[in-house]
């Protein structure tokens, strides 16, 4: 039996072997999405990533007869530490073929590297942050993932489980089909704008920079109190801004304003997954054309985010927002939607979008291991 070497990625061959072991691992099923390769090479470059700023960072590579099988991250995020005041390490872009031992051995190193830089917890997967994607998928594997939603095979979570590792959280994905509004929306909506005066508008274009300042804020402190959640740099939030400014439908963005004042945001994209499945992870020769093409084709939504001001949480700002995300998607011509992630312990936002008809058809599990 050929021995299987862990490998700590140093070299340039050694990340492209890392960035590539997926597209071996996942190339007969048909619902997983090839990410771009340069994107994914820009994600791991220090120098483009403003992540790298305030975490350290370890990638390995499982090697068989010279020959991935297997990857996995281990990340010190200094900010999360410095936010809960905690020592939690976590792991990330955890593949590997269906063989534990190749897991075992990969989990082991995360494990032995943050326990060595002083962690006392691993928790994970979190590739790197809740602000990308994150969680293990344990339900819902009939189908591709939607935008910056993560996906991998049924077995990761019995290796998981069978190394020691236990449910911290679940996150919930919901899909919704856009038929009659429900009734209840329309007459809080209407109540909202007769009775408080508060107007809803699309994000402006041409004062993008000012309007991502607004999100900033709403967002910082809508989400504070939220599991997980970790106030992203001035340099994460403007790359993050800038990747979304070339795929956004300007009517998906919302904000809700009361005499101006802006109190609530809304945020879904176009689900470029849509478009990525067809040029498989290659932009060259003929990927940026077809990408072109099949962007211009998707009538698939994501809802990343909203957030609403903590005095204004309980009027119903987010059904309104809802309401009016839910006209203009139709009218861009839109025809389905994936609401996606909402924390199990989320129970207003959960209740709401059981009552639209939504349905909860995928289940992401993030998951906690003491060292």
């Amino acid at each position: 039996m050929s021995e299987i070497i862990i490998k700590e990625v140093t070299a340039k061959k050694e990340l492209h072997q890392f960035i590539c072991f997926p597209y071996e691992l996942y190339k007969n099923d048909p619902n997983w999405v090839p990410p771009l390769i340069i994107e994914r090479e820009e994600f791991f470059d220090p120098r483009k990533n403003p992540f790298y700023d305030h975490a350290e960072i370890k990638l390995f590579l499982a090697l068989k007869n010279d020959k991935p099988v297997g990857r996995i991250s281990a990340h010190i995020n200094f900010n999360h530490n410095d936010f809960y005041k905690d020592k939690v390490g976590f792991f990330g872009f955890f593949e590997c073929e269906k063989d534990y031992l190749i897991a075992e051995k990969l989990l082991s190193a995360a494990s032995s590297w943050l326990k060595l830089k002083g962690m006392d917890t691993v928790r994970g997967p979190m590739n790197f942050s809740t602000n990308e994607e994150c969680g293990l998928l344990i339900k819902g594997y009939d189908s591709q993932p939607v935008l910056m939603m993560s996906y991998n095979p049924p077995y990761y979570a019995d290796f998981l489980e069978s190394y020691g590792y236990k449910k911290e959280m679940d996150l919930i994905a919901y899909d919704y089909k856009f038929n009659d509004v429900p009734e209840y929306i329309k007459k809080v909506s209407d109540r909202l704008t007769k009775r408080k005066n508060v107007v809803v508008r699309p994000i402006n274009p041409k004062k993008f920079r000012e309007e991502v300042e607004l999100i900033k804020k709403i967002y910082s402190e809508a989400w504070k109190e939220n599991w997980g959640f970790v106030p992203m740099t001035d340099k994460e939030f403007e790359k993050t801004a800038k990747d979304f400014k070339m795929i956004m439908d300007k009517d998906m963005i919302l904000f809700a304003e009361i005499d101006g004042k802006p109190i609530a945001f809304f945020l879904a994209l176009p689900d470029l997954n849509l478009a990525l499945k067809k040029i498989k992870g290659k932009l060259l020769p003929f990927g940026l054309i077809k990408l072109l093409l099949e962007k211009r084709k998707i009538a698939a939504l994501r809802v990343l985010t909203m957030g609403v001001v903590e005095e204004y949480r309980h009027w119903g700002i987010d059904v309104l927002l809802y309401n009016t995300g839910f006209n203009n998607a139709v009218k861009n011509g839109y025809r389905k939607v994936e609401y996606s992630w909402i924390l199990e312990s989320n129970e207003m936002m959960n209740r709401i979008l059981i009552r639209m008809g939504a349905d909860p058809y995928k289940t992401y599990r993030i998951y906690d291991k003491k060292l």
